[in-house]
C-alpha cells in the first residue's frame, strides 16, 4: 500500500452535515477534531492511499468538498498533532481513523501495534507504525430509498409488546430462510422470518446492537468474539458483518438491505427498536486501540480523569465512558438518533447504562444535557425510550425510577420479584402485586404511568426461560474465563436437577414454572418484553453471560422447537392483545372506582396483615373491566370484560373462594398454567364456589 499527497487541497465545502455528504458532483467532508491538521484518505480498489489536506476549519470543525467523488469510494482521516497524553490529547498522523459519521464501514480490525496510538515501548509517546493496513475503511454511501408507502406502525406504549432479538442469532440456523441470508437483515425481513413474529403478536422487535461494532483484542485471541454486539464504533453505521450485501461482495448496499428490512416489517405491523451503546466505544481504556475518537478528539468524545487526563473516567466497565457533557459527544449521539429515526426510519430506542449519558460532575442527574435535548428534539422525543437504568458508575448507579416522563425504563426489580416470588421465596406477596400493577412505588409520584415500567423475566444478558428453571448455577466454560464471568445472582431453580434431564417430573414442573411465569409477565401492566426464543423453549445450556458465543449457543435452535410452548405463548399475547383490561394507562388503586381489588385465597379482602404475613403465596385479583375504563388515545372508551387471576406460588394445591363482586357474574376458566397447553375446563363458576389452584401455578377465570 502506497500513500500519495495530492497536489490541490480540497475546495472550500461546508461544516454541515458532518460526515461524508454525497451530491450530483461530489461529496462534502466534514469532521470535529482537535488537530493542528486533518488529512481526508481516499482509498482505490488496489488500496492506494491519496491524502488530501483539508484547509477549511470553523471552531473544531474541518471541511472540505471533493468534486467527482461517488458513493461507494472508502475514505478515513489522519489528525496532525498535537500527541499529549499528560492533557488528554492523542493526535498521531500515523493512524488512520474511521469517520465517527460514517454511513457504512468496509473491513476489519487487524490486532496488532499498529493500532495503539502510543509507542509500545513508551505510553507517553506517539506511535510511529501505520495502522492503515489494520483498520476498516469508512464509505461514502448514498442513504436515499424508495420506501413503501403503507404507514409505519405507532403502537402506544400500551399496545406495546416487545421482542428482543438477535439479528444474526434469530435465523442463523432457521431451516426456511435461504442459506445465503441467514443471519441477516435480509435474513430477518424473509417471509420464515416474519411469519413467525407476526403469528406469535408481537408489535416490536428490539435488535441487540446493528450499530458497526468491533471485538476486543481478548475476545479475538481466544477464538471468540463480541457476538453481542456492544462494543460500538460506528452510530451512523450498519454493522456489516449482518448484511447479505457484504458477504456477496457490495460492501456498500447494508445501508439499503437494512433499510428494506426495517420497511418489510413495517409492512408486517412490526415497530423496529434499536438497542443503542451511546455509554462507550470499542476504543477502551488508555492502553486502547486507536481507532476513531481518540484520535480526532478525545477531550470531547471522552471523560477523562480531571486529576490526570491521560486515563479516563469509567462509569461503563469498558475502559471509557462517552462524554455526554460535550457539545461534540452531544451532537453525534443527537444527529445519529434522527438519523436512525429519519433515513432509516426505525422506532425508537433502548439505551444500554443509560445513566452514564446523565452522570454530570459524577452523578446522575435527570436534568442532564441529555435529557434536555431529547425532550426538546422535534424527532427523538416523539420516539419510543428505554432506559437500561443502571451502569457500574456508584454505588447509587441502580437508577430505576428516576428518570424523567417521556421515557421508560427496564424493570430490574419485576425481574427479581418474580423469579424469586415463583421460586416459593418468603415475604413476597405484597411487591409481587406491586410489580403486577404496575410498579406504582416507582413511578406514581413522578406523574408516569404504568408503561414507564418494561416488564422482563429474561432477557440477552442471563439466563433464557428454559435455564432459568434448569439450572441453579451459571455455566459460562466455553467463555474462557473459568467461569468467572457472568452475574451469579441468578435468582433461578434447576426443579430438582441441573442441567439437561429424562425425569418426566422435573420436565413437567419447569415448563409448569415457565407457564406461570410467562403468564405473569403477559398480564402485568406495563410493557411487556419477551425474550427472543423463550416461546420456543431455546437454552443457552445455561449459560448466563453468552456474549461472545457466535455459535450454536446462542443462535436459535428451529429444530428443537417446543411447539406446545409456543402455542401457549401465542395465546397469552392474543389474549393481552384483546383486552384492555390487562393494558392499563393509568394505575389503579383499589380506591373507590379505581377497580383493583385483591383478595385471600380464602375469597376476603386482603387486609395490612395478609400483605405482610411472610408465608403468603397466594392471591386473587380482581379486574373490573367496566368501571371508570381507560381511553385509547383517540378518545375511545375502552371497556372490557371482568376478570380474576387466581395466583398460587404454593408447592401445595389450594382451593380458592371466588370472591364476591358486586357485579354479580358467573366464571369461566379463560387459562389453567398447570395444564400443559393452558387449556382450562369450561365449568361455569360463582361467586363462593371453590376453585383449585394447582401448585406453583395461576387461574384466569373470564367474567361471562
Amino acid at each position: 500500500m502506497t500513500a500519495q499527497v495530492s497536489i490541490a487541497p480540497a475546495l472550500p465545502g461546508a461544516a454541515a452535515p458532518l460526515g461524508a455528504t454525497p451530491g450530483p458532483d461530489g461529496t462534502n467532508f466534514a469532521v470535529a477534531s482537535a488537530a493542528d491538521g486533518v488529512l481526508l484518505c481516499l482509498f482505490d480498489s488496489d488500496g492506494t492511499e491519496t491524502q488530501i489536506p483539508l484547509l477549511e476549519r470553523d471552531g473544531d470543525i474541518w471541511h472540505g468538498f471533493l468534486p467527482g467523488v461517488r458513493p461507494g469510494q472508502a475514505y478515513g482521516y489522519r489528525a496532525t498533532g498535537p500527541y499529549d497524553a499528560q492533557r488528554g490529547v492523542r493526535c498521531n498522523p500515523a493512524k488512520l481513523l474511521l469517520d465517527p459519521y460514517a454511513r457504512a464501514i468496509d473491513g476489519e480490525v487487524r490486532f496488532g501495534p499498529e493500532l495503539l496510538g502510543y509507542a509500545v515501548d513508551d505510553v507517553e509517546a506517539p506511535s510511529a507504525l501505520d495502522s492503515a493496513g489494520h483498520v476498516p475503511r469508512s464509505l461514502v454511501v448514498d442513504t436515499s430509498f424508495d420506501w413503501s408507502d403503507h404507514p409505519r406502525p405507532a403502537y402506544s406504549y400500551a399496545d406495546t409488546i416487545i421482542y428482543e432479538l438477535h439479528v444474526k442469532g434469530f435465523t442463523a440456523a432457521h431451516p426456511a430462510v435461504p442459506e445465503q441470508i441467514r443471519g441477516t437483515y435480509a435474513g430477518l425481513a424473509h417471509e420464515a422470518a416474519v411469519d413467525h413474529l407476526v403469528g406469535l403478536g408481537v408489535t416490536a422487535v428490539e435488535l441487540l446492537p446493528v450499530h458497526q461494532s468491533v471485538p476486543e483484542g481478548f475476545l479475538v485471541e481466544r477464538g471468540l468474539t463480541n457476538y453481542w454486539g456492544y462494543n460500538t464504533i460506528g452510530y451512523f453505521a450498519p454493522h456489516a458483518g449482518y448484511s447479505a450485501a457484504v458477504r456477496a461482495g457490495r460492501p456498500d448496499k447494508q445501508v439499503a438491505e437494512f433499510q428494506a428490512m426495517v420497511d418489510t416489517l413495517h409492512g408486517a405491523g412490526l415497530e423496529v427498536i434499536l438497542d443503542v451503546v451511546f455509554n462507550h466505544t470499542a476504543e477502551g481504556n488508555h492502553l486502547g486501540p486507536t481507532l476513531c475518537h481518540r484520535g480526532l478528539h478525545n477531550p470531547a468524545y471522552y471523560r477523562l480523569d480531571p486529576g490526570d487526563p491521560r486515563f479516563y473516567v469509567d462509569t461503563t466497565g469498558t475502559g471509557n465512558s462517552l462524554n455526554a457533557d460535550s457539545p461534540v459527544s452531544l451532537q453525534l449521539i443527537m444527529d445519529s438518533l434522527r438519523y436512525w429515526l429519519t433515513e432509516m426510519q426505525v422506532d425508537g430506542f433502548r439505551f444500554d447504562l443509560a445513566p452514564t449519558l446523565a452522570r454530570e460532575d459524577g452523578s446522575f442527574d435527570k436534568m442532564a444535557a441529555f435529557f434536555d435535548l431529547t425532550a426538546q428534539d422535534p424527532v427523538v422525543s416523539r420516539a419510543k425510550l428505554i432506559a437500561e437504568p443502571w451502569d457500574v458508575g456508584q454505588a447509587d448507579s441502580y437508577d430505576l425510577g428516576r428518570f424523567p416522563p417521556l421515557w421508560s425504563e427496564w424493570n430490574g426489580r419485576y425481574r427479581d420479584v418474580m423469579r424469586d416470588f415463583w421460586r416459593s421465596h418468603d415475604g413476597l406477596i405484597g411487591e409481587f402485586a406491586s410489580r403486577l400493577s404496575g410498579s406504582s412505588d416507582l413511578y406514581s409520584a413522578a406523574g408516569r404511568r404504568p408503561t414507564a415500567s418494561v416488564n422482563l423475566i429474561t432477557v440477552h444478558d442471563g439466563f433464557t426461560m428454559a435455564d432459568l428453571v434448569s439450572y441453579d448455577a451459571k455455566h459460562n466454560e466455553a467463555n474462557g474465563e473459568a467461569n468467572a464471568d457472568g452475574t451469579n445472582d441468578n435468582r433461578s431453580w434447576n426443579c430438582g436437577v441441573e442441567g439437561p434431564s429424562t425425569d418426566q417430573g422435573v420436565l413437567d414442573l419447569r415448563a409448569r414454572q415457565s407457564r406461570a411465569m410467562l403468564t405473569t409477565l403477559m398480564l402485568s401492566f406495563g410493557v411487556p418484553m419477551l425474550l427472543g426464543g423463550d416461546e420456543l423453549g431455546r437454552t443457552q445450556q445455561g449459560n448466563n453471560n453468552a456474549y461472545c458465543q457466535d455459535n450454536a449457543i446462542s443462535w436459535f435452535d428451529w429444530s428443537t422447537q417446543d411447539e406446545q410452548l409456543t402455542v401457549f405463548v401465542k395465546k397469552l399475547i392474543a389474549l393481552r392483545r384483546a383486552h384492555p383490561v390487562f393494558r392499563r394507562r393509568r394505575f389503579l388503586t383499589g380506591v373507590g372506582a379505581d377497580e383493583l381489588r385483591w383478595y385471600t385465597p380464602g375469597g376476603a379482602e386482603m387486609t395490612q396483615a395478609d400483605w405482610t404475613d411472610p408465608g403468603a403465596r397466594s392471591v386473587a385479583l380482581y379486574l373490573d373491566g367496566d368501571d371508570d375504563p381507560d381511553r385509547a388515545a383517540d378518545g375511545t372508551l375502552l371497556v372490557d370484560d371482568d376478570f380474576l387471576l387466581l395466583v398460587n406460588a404454593w408447592w401445595e394445591p389450594l382451593d380458592v373462594v371466588v370472591p364476591a363482586t358486586e357485579t354479580g357474574r358467573t366464571w369461566t376458566r379463560e387459562i389453567d398454567t398447570y395444564e400443559p397447553n393452558g387449556t382450562a375446563s369450561p365449568d361455569r363458576i360463582a361467586a363462593g364456589d371453590h376453585v383449585p389452584v394447582n401448585p406453583r401455578s395461576i387461574v384466569l377465570l373470564h367474567g361471562q
